[in-house]
């Protein structure tokens, strides 16, 4: 389940979520993240740097968690440094935002929780920082035009330098903008596969930069956990 945020935090917030489980065996949970910074509160509360590979979690039993996810480069201001530093990396979430884990906890109404999290957010809300506008406008820029495949593409459409891009990059996302365009090609091509379309797995590769079929192949089952045929067929 997903929830948009009041409109005064959009320019930070992309989306609230919430996931809930009941079962009777265990379940291996696996996603391919996008290149935002999550608060998750749960039975691991924390603050999730931008995971570069595959997210794997074993959910047994019953549970529920209630998530924010972050605007790219929204974290910076909060975190104080680069947010390629905690990418991979863990961070408790009480060290950033006091007593929000423990109010979200206290009740089990989604609506409730947002309005206690917006409350935090809003006590933590910093001063504009117009690199983060920037990151977006970037971000939107590879979301929209799938001619978008290489650095060299996005520095022609972004009018920002090759070095630029990556020390924005690196400062506000956490991960390199190759990285960035490769994971929301790689998103949109799982799309269109889920929803029964064709997918050119070998221009795709192309695209990506791939002279080697075979590479991309051990690329995607990294990543994903399957090759494209199997992924396809499942």
């Amino acid at each position: 389940m997903r929830y948009p945020p009041s409109s005064d935090l959009a320019f930070w917030v992309e989306h609230y979520w919430v996931v809930e489980w009941d079962l009777h065996e265990p379940f291996v949970a696996q996603t391919l993240p996008h290149p935002s910074v999550h608060l998750v509160v749960g039975d691991e509360s924390r603050v999730m740097g931008v995971v570069s590979g595959r997210h794997t979690r074993v959910l047994e039993g019953s549970g529920r968690v209630f998530g924010i996810k972050l605007r790219p480069g929204a974290f910076r201001p909060i975190l104080g440094r680069a947010v390629s530093t905690i990418t991979d990396r863990q961070l408790p979430l009480r060290d950033f935002f006091g007593t929000l884990e423990e109010e979200i906890l206290a009740t089990l109404d989604d609506r409730e929780r947002i309005v206690i999290a917006e409350t935090h957010l809003r006590e933590q809300l910093p001063a504009h920082d117009p690199k983060i506008d920037e990151v977006n406008r970037i971000m939107d820029l590879i979301l929209a035009d799938r001619e978008i495949t290489k650095v060299e593409h996005l520095v022609q459409h972004s009018g920002a330098g090759t070095r630029t891009l990556q020390r924005l990059f690196r400062e506000y996302v956490g991960v390199s903008p190759k990285w960035v365009i490769n994971r929301y090609r790689l998103h949109e091509a799982l799309e269109r596969a889920a929803a029964g379309e064709s997918v050119d797995w070998t221009a795709l590769a192309l695209d990506l930069g791939y002279f080697d079929q075979a590479h991309f192949i051990r690329d995607f089952k990294k990543l994903v956990g399957k090759t494209p045929t199997e992924y396809v067929s499942g």
